[in-house]
Formats: structure tokens, sequence, C-alpha cells
């Protein structure tokens, strides 16, 4: 009785112990459940905020909810793209969790008829046909207050620029009102008028990308004869800026140096200008000087890798190498205003470097290839064979469009210019006025400028087609012109913190050393086959020579020369194939050991 006792104790011991073992283990849980560990151990930090991102998140005023449509449970949907999408939501909840709270991710699966289709729907996320015949949503929508920010598709293609798309609609929300572009021109951008003179003849209409500038921003003409930049502008174009008065030059460097952003588009030799007036290059001297900038304005780029089919004055098609027409290896892919743009129309267009002197960062946005060379603006009308008898590669690209970020120093370090004479009023111009707040001398806001060497690839007819199609106007963007623009102005009309966010490193990671394995056995496999294709050759160059020397009543007959090199061609052609089926052996053999050796240290 004693051991049976004593064994049902042990028992019993040992179940408390199991139950009590097994709450210990709850408990862990429970309490490590709410303690949050992340560390990202990506090699390019893929699941990391820029300083950008930290910045705009820590100064948050208005919670932001963002919903995102995702249909995740579809039995046939690609293997790459749940991957992605996998990869984008764990993305989305490094803002969830970075926030504090003032970010809120909701997912969403909207399957087919369901209300969470419907809502989809009106938030304007659009869903992808896939070649199964099912529908695929994954977009999102971004809301803060009565702010709204939609992405219809998550596009895998700008996974890299994920961060900045995502950074930007959250800081856009917080916005209550549009944004305001100041801009200044001296072409006829903004259309005229009907000219009454001649019967109500029908005016110019605005070219199209102020019309696609007006959708998302509040855009204001500045006069060329203004003298000031109101406080409330958030980025200034200056669009072909030829002649402008001190009084109004003055106003863009104060305007630049109190951190203001400014998109200039220049040119040697307008295209769209009033040909009466002659061709007047449009540089302001005064501001690029002081903004560390220089362009020959007498000489246009001419790029014969770049050049651009045409028609010429007698009719007959050409290739002009002063009508640029860029492609996607033209583009700075590191920049997020450029990376994606894959071509480009720049006729007659300027070269734009950086000054020996200049301490502010200096980055080409848009370049020329190696085979171009810099020559006299009025050059353009020659025919197109004078040009290249004289042509000599400058070996290096020209720079075509370019950033330039820093704080600068004023344009006018003796003060502002003398006001013009009042209207009615004679003698010299006025002194400025006392009781004027004194200007800056020295930027105190760093500033971010875009500059284009060329101000005619904003004209309708070269990014632009259109067509009447029952009586409704439809417009075909054929290059990436106007999306350069509207790239530029959605980053400088961001925040700081928002221009500096970069491109994010590659989700891929090939397996190099397989890569690396291939390529040595291909360079094998390639000497090899080069080798049967030198015998084959130099067997048929005997046959023909054994050929030639036999007499018109022999033609027919294989002689037994040729019987012996064709067998001894026959053997070596097993021989290099024997060798081709053990290089691809060993090939084979190589990868599948590293695969072995993976494996058992994986195991």
């Amino acid at each position: 009785m004693a051991a049976k006792k004593q064994a049902f104790q042990k028992s019993i011991f040992s179940a408390g112990g199991v139950l009590l073992l097994l709450a210990i283990l709850i408990l862990v849980n429970v309490v490590f459940s709410r303690v949050v560990v992340r560390y990202d151990a990506t090699a390019d930090n893929l699941y990391s905020f820029s300083d950008g991102t930290r910045k705009i998140l820590d100064g948050l005023e208005v919670p932001v909810t963002i919903k995102v449509f995702y249909t995740e449970d579809l039995p046939n949907l690609p293997n790459s793209l749940k991957a992605f999408a996998g990869r984008a939501l764990d993305f989305l909840k490094e803002y969830e969790a970075h926030s504090e709270g003032m970010v809120t991710i909701e997912r969403y699966n909207p399957k087919i008829d369901s209300e969470e289709e419907e809502w989809a729907q009106k938030y304007g996320i659009r869903g992808m046909d896939l070649p199964t015949g099912d529908r695929i949503f994954f977009g999102l929508v971004a809301l803060a207050a009565d702010q709204e920010e939609v992405m219809p598709l998550i596009d895998p293609a700008r996974e890299a620029h994920l961060e900045y798309d995502l950074t930007r609609m959250i800081s856009r929300v917080q916005q209550a009102k549009k944004l305001k572009i100041g801009i200044v021109s001296s072409l006829p951008i903004f259309g005229a008028p009907p000219m009454q003179q001649f019967g109500g003849q029908q005016g110019a209409k605005p070219w199209l990308f102020l019309t696609e500038l007006k959708k998302t921003y509040a855009v204001e003409q500045i006069q060329p004869t203004a003298t000031e930049i109101t406080a409330d502008t958030d980025l200034l174009i200056l669009f072909h800026p030829k002649n402008l008065g001190d009084q109004l030059l003055y106003a863009v460097d104060q305007f630049v140096l109190k951190g203001g952003n400014l998109i200039a588009y220049v040119d040697p030799m307008s295209l769209m200008d009033n040909p009466r007036q002659g061709p007047t290059p449009s540089w302001p001297q005064k501001l690029f000087d002081a903004w560390g900038l220089e362009m020959d304005t007498g000489k246009v780029v001419i790029d014969y890798n770049y050049a651009t089919r045409l028609r010429n004055q007698n009719n007959q098609p050409e290739t002009n190498p002063m009508w640029l027409s860029v492609g996607a290896q033209a583009f700075n892919t590191e920049d997020i205003v450029t990376a994606d743009l894959e071509s480009a129309l720049m006729p007659l267009a300027g070269a734009i470097t950086r000054k020996a002197d200049s301490p502010h960062s200096f980055e080409p946005l848009l370049t020329s290839s190696a085979n171009a060379a810099l020559v006299d603006s009025f050059k353009h009308s020659m025919p197109v064979d004078l040009l290249r008898r004289d042509f000599k590669p400058a070996d290096e690209p020209f720079n075509l469009a370019v950033k330039v970020t820093g704080k600068f120093k004023s344009a006018f370090p003796d003060g502002p210019p003398p006001k013009a004479p009042a209207p009615g009023s004679e003698g010299a111009p006025q002194a400025a006025d006392k009781t004027d707040a004194p200007g800056l001398k020295e930027a105190s806001e760093t500033a971010t400028l875009f500059v284009f060497a060329d101000c005619d690839m904003l004209y309708d007819g070269y990014y632009v087609s259109r067509q009447n199609f029952l009586g409704m106007d439809i417009a075909n963007i054929f290059n990436d012109n106007l999306n350069l623009l509207l790239n530029a102005s959605e980053m400088l009309t961001g925040s700081d913190a928002l221009i500096s966010i970069r491109s994010r490193g590659s989700f891929e990671r090939p397996f190099l050393k397989v890569k690396a394995l291939e390529q040595k056995a291909q360079a094998k496999w390639l000497d090899r086959e080069q080798e049967l294709v030198q015998q084959v050759e130099t067997t048929n160059q005997k046959l023909r020579a054994i050929e030639s020397r036999k007499d018109a009543s022999q033609k027919a007959i294989i002689s037994p020369e040729q019987e012996a090199e064709i067998a001894k061609f026959q053997q070596e052609k097993l021989r290099i194939n024997r060798e081709l089926k053990l290089v691809r052996r060993n090939l084979r053999s190589e990868i599948d050991a590293l695969g072995r050796s993976l494996k058992v240290i994986n195991i």
C-alpha cells in the first residue's frame, strides 16, 4: 500500500509540475506579447524609414487613416504579386508602429459584389484583371479630416519608391487647402483673349501643362513687371524668364533666400518665342551667378545618339541632332523625380554647368550622351549634312536638367535695387524705401532649385497629340515632358523632409553565387562552341579545296580524301559534343553541391 501511495504522489507531483510549467509559459507569452522588438536585418535597410519620413511622422497634427483594399484570398494569385503584397503590407505596419497612434492601417478584402468592393470603387481604386479571369484590388486611400489622397494601384514596379509615395500621401492629407504656384513667363502660356479687331477671332488656349497643374494647385500668373512674390507662394516657376527687371529679380532672389523652392525653364533659343524679336535667350545672369550655375546662351547641344526624325523645310525626312529625343538611360535613376521616366523631347536645348567655386549640392537629372557637342544656336536653320561635317564629339555628357540645393547668397549684396520711376513721372529712378524691411544677404533656409535648359519641351505639340472623338477632345501623352514637371512640382511643394527621401534598395536578392557559376560555365560553353564552329569551317574549306582539284568527270564521285576528311570531322564533332556535355554536367554538379551545402546548414 505504501508503494502504491508513493507512486500516486509522484504522479500527482509530475502532473502538477507539467501544469505549473504550462502556466509559466503562458504567463511569459502574455508578458512578452506586449513587448515589441523590431530589427531590420536587410542589407539595404529595406524596412527602415529615412530621416525625412521620421520627421514627417513625428510632426503629424491630424490623425491619418490608411484604408488598404487587397484581394488576398484568390487561389490563382501569382506568387510574385503575393510576395510583393506581403512586403508592402509589412512596410505599412512600420508607419503605424512609428507614428504612436497618429497613423492607423485598416485592411479590407474586396470580394466580388461585397460592400468592400463598392467602397474601393467609390474611392477610385481600380481592380486588375488577371489572366485567370479573376480581378484583384490592391490600392489604398489616406484620409485625414476632410482631406483624401488615393493610390489606385500599389504598383510593384515602384517598390523602390514606395516610402516616398506613402509619405507624400500622408503629408498631403495634412494640408487643408491647395498649395499655390506662382509662374513668371515671357511666353503666352496662359493663352490669349479673342482678337476683337479681327471679328472676334478665337484666342489662344493656355498650354496644357497649366491645365494639369491647376488640377492639384492654385496657379497664379506673376507679371514680368511685378515687384514682389507674395508670402503664400509655395513654389515659383520661371518659364523663359527673359528681360526681367531688377525689381522682380530681387523679389525672386529674396524668395529663394527665405527657403522658397524654384523651377526654372531657361532656353538659349526658344522656338515658341516671338520670331520678330529675334532669338533672345532666357538666362537671368545675376541670379544664376549667385546660385553657382553657368550656361553658354549662344550654344545648343547636338547629340547624334538622341537625334530626332523630322521633316525639313522641303518636307523630306531627316534625322536632326538638335532635337533631342532622350531615352531612359539619360535620366538620373537615383532621384525620385526622374527615376521612372523613360523619354523626353527637347528641341534646341542648352547645357548647364556648375561654377567651379560653387559650394552648393549639384545633381544632374537629365544628360545627353557622350556622342554630343555644343554648336552655335544660329545654326539650327542649317542643313543637317553641314552640321555633321564639323561635328566633333565632346566624349562626355552635357547636363540638360539639374537640381541644386543649398543656402544661397544674395545676388544683390548691396541691397535692393532702386525702384523704377512712378508712372507718369520723370527723372531718375526712386531710391529704395527706407521703411522697407531689410533684405536678406544670405539664406536663412535651405532651398532646392530645378533648372531645365529648354522651355519649348512644355509646348503642347512636343509631348501631346490631340484628336476629336465623338465630340470630345482626347489628349494622348507620348513622352515624359509633362511628367517631369509634375514630379518636380510634387516634390518641391512637399516638406523639406519629403525632398530628402531617396529610392530604397532593391527587394530582389538574386543568387549571385549561382549566377557566377552559370556565367563561368557559359564562358566555357562559348569557347567550345566557337571551337566547333571553327572546326566546321576548316573542314568545309578542305572539302572545297579537294573538290576544286577534281575534273568534270569526277564531280559526282566522293574521293577517298573526302571520305577521310568527313570521317575525321565526324569524330571531332563527337569529341567536342562530349566535352560540351561534360561542361553542362560540371555546371550542374557545382550548383547542386552548393544547394546541398545550404540545405545541410539550414537543417
